[in-house]
């Protein structure tokens, strides 16, 4: 098999100690433990192959737990008198964005 792989210009090797992969997508993060890895490469282009059982975590979780986010009273005022709206509006918005100020404030000037 080896011998006609090589004929037809294609290896494969393992990428050893591999212990941890990792592939971040938009919507969270893809972790796959003890994964095992195997680069192909045939004319020229290289591909890899893992092998192992992927968890999710989604964006915003850190180990299955929620992030915390501090909002100050600070973050509160400026997008309140940013966005010209009331700070409980304003701090339900930096909540909603994850305390984003600017995005935040965006958010609310359309309101």
């Amino acid at each position: 098999m080896k011998q006609m792989m090589n004929k037809l210009g294609m290896s494969m090797d393992p990428i050893e100690g591999v212990t941890r992969v990792t592939i971040e997508a938009a919507d969270g993060t893809y972790i796959f433990e003890d994964a095992e890895v195997v680069a192909m490469t045939m004319q020229g282009q290289t591909t890899y192959q893992l092998t192992g059982t992927p968890r999710f975590e989604a964006a915003g979780v850190i180990d299955s737990a929620p992030v915390e986010i501090e909002i100050t009273d600070d973050d509160i005022s400026l997008v309140a008198i940013q966005a010209n709206v009331s700070p409980d509006t304003a701090k339900a918005a930096l909540i909603e964005t994850n305390g984003d100020i600017a995005e935040a404030i965006m958010k609310l000037g359309g309101q």
